[in-house]
């Protein structure tokens, strides 16, 4: 069982930033994917980054170049590191793990949630 807390949300200007931090805690960390999602509310969950076991990352088109995925393990704790914040970036922000084959932005495999920070850009 992998428990996960979220924090680090709030309210930012846009051109501000914001770092989301998520930590995990499991008797053993191996093999997880770990990874960032958005919901707006009547739209679908969207990934926005995500890191495998090894480091390799994946980050969404809409974010690229802004926002950059990163976890310290002696921390237990996944960071999201968003720049250059924009309104549409408004959303809540999930955490997510999971440890089957593969690592992607898709959410279906992730078995594990945090509870949410919210994120909310003015223009």
């Amino acid at each position: 069982q992998v428990q996960l807390v979220e924090s680090g949300g709030g309210s930012v200007q846009a051109g501000g930033s914001l770092r989301l931090s998520c930590v995990w805690s499991t008797y053993t960390y191996s093999g997880y994917c770990m990874g960032w999602f958005r919901q707006v509310p009547g739209k679908e969950r969207e990934g926005v980054a995500v890191v495998d076991h090894d480091d390799t990352t994946t980050v969404a088109d809409s974010v690229k170049g802004r926002f950059a995925i990163s976890k310290d393990t002696a921390k237990n704790t996944l960071y999201l590191q968003m720049n250059s914040l924009k309104p549409e970036d408004t959303a809540m922000y999930y955490c997510a793990a999971h440890s089957h084959w593969g690592c992607d932005l898709g959410d279906a495999a992730y078995d594990y949630w945090g509870q949410g920070t919210q994120v909310t850009v003015s223009s």
